[in-house]
């Protein structure tokens, strides 16, 4: 194997979306993962980015990624979304930090729409809802292609992939394997909740662990629009940008009172149209070793909560699973610099898909030296 100048460890949306920046950069990269295709957390949750819900100061890193996902998608063909996102108020909690929301960013982030038009955008007209909002700025992109297609783009054009390998130790230009020693002018480590395999340190100094959750996907009945993602009320308890705003205090006491279940399971109620249904989930757990269990309880709930929202009466589930990323109590991402050649770089929330291009350019910016936790998922 011969001197590369950019090895990236890992083959996740964060290390592809790498791999793409310095590919465009004219640099050789080589790409190394354990698996035989991206298979990790990359392709287990939404595939919805969510820009707007992020904090203000991470805005600007949103919207970076945002340039990312399209310049990509142009470039390789991956199906992306500028759909937006579709959140029905069905409280006046939900309804007011809505419009404290609008009223703050204004309406190139978000609109607010009646009750029958946030009906009619998620297709029940019984919804219930007493108005809504519009994010334009939102994308989504597909989880389960995206990541392998963009690895086998990048491949098509000259990147280096060396599958069913792994990383054992990484250290000044040298990345040591069960294969054998690579060499490169820099080492840029993405390995998710494997973190604790090559940097225990710096896992633990972040209490990094790791996250389950509930996730499935049914079949979209026809009278169900194609093309939208919707959040809830909880994702406005839960994203950094909406739960800065005066009233999230009121929301979460109301949500708390009025849907206790959900709160109890952390849940992010949330559904995204790809092609091939419809994602629902999700509820988050956290452990530093997780069971493969899927909690039928959990799983159910969720269903149960989103097509009733959508109005489904009886949905024809094609697929459960337990989906992981890492977490950390302190930091939702870790960028450091264990030695001059060496990049440790691990998102430690949900947000990956989402800021995965934003990051890829502080990254190869060389300013991986700082935290940023004011990013939300």
């Amino acid at each position: 194997m011969s001197k590369t100048d950019l090895i990236i460890v890992g083959s996740g949306i964060l290390g592809l979306a790498t791999a793409f920046r310095a590919h465009r950069q004219g640099r050789s990269v080589r790409v190394i993962d354990r698996s035989a295709r991206p298979v990790g957390s990359s392709i287990q949750n939404f595939g919805h980015a969510c820009f707007t819900g992020q904090a203000d100061d991470a805005q600007d890193l949103a919207m970076a990624s945002r340039d990312g996902w399209l310049e990509a998608a142009a470039a390789t063909g991956i199906w992306a979304a500028e759909t937006g996102s579709f959140i029905p108020a069905m409280t006046e909690p939900e309804l007011r930090v809505l419009q404290e929301f609008a009223d703050y960013r204004g309406p190139d982030q978000a609109t607010m729409l009646s009750a029958e038009e946030v009906a009619a955008a998620i297709g029940n007209p019984s919804l219930g809802a007493i108005g809504g909002a519009h994010l334009p700025l939102d994308m989504r992109v597909d989880p389960r292609e995206a990541a392998p297609a963009l690895a086998e783009w990048l491949a098509g054009e000259g990147v280096d992939f060396t599958w069913n390998t792994t990383v054992t130790e990484v250290g000044d230009g040298t990345v040591s394997t069960n294969r054998g020693d690579v060499h490169g002018e820099q080492v840029v480590v993405c390995p998710g909740y494997q973190l604790t395999s090559l940097f225990p340190e710096i896992a633990e100094a972040h209490g990094v662990r790791i996250c389950t959750l509930a996730m499935s996907l049914i079949e979209r009945p026809q009278r169900i629009p194609s093309g939208f993602a919707m959040l809830t009320g909880t994702s406005l308890a839960r994203y950094d940008g909406f739960a800065a705003m005066p009233g999230a205090s009121a929301l979460r006491e109301d949500l708390t009172e009025r849907e206790p279940e959900l709160v109890d399971v952390i849940a992010n109620l949330m559904v995204t149209d790809i092609p091939g249904g419809l994602l629902i989930g999700d509820s988050h757990a956290y452990d530093l070793s997780p069971e493969p269990f899927i909690d039928a309880r959990v799983g159910d709930l969720l269903l149960n909560r989103a097509t009733s929202i959508l109005g489904i009466d009886e949905p024809v589930v094609r697929q459960r699973w337990l989906g992981q990323y890492a977490d950390s109590t302190e930091t939702n991402l870790i960028l450091e610099r264990p030695d001059a050649r060496t990049t440790v770089a691990v998102v430690t929330s949900g947000i990956g898909m989402t800021l995965s291009f934003g990051i890829a350019d502080r990254i190869l910016g060389g300013s991986p030296t700082e935290t940023d936790a004011r990013l939300s998922a």
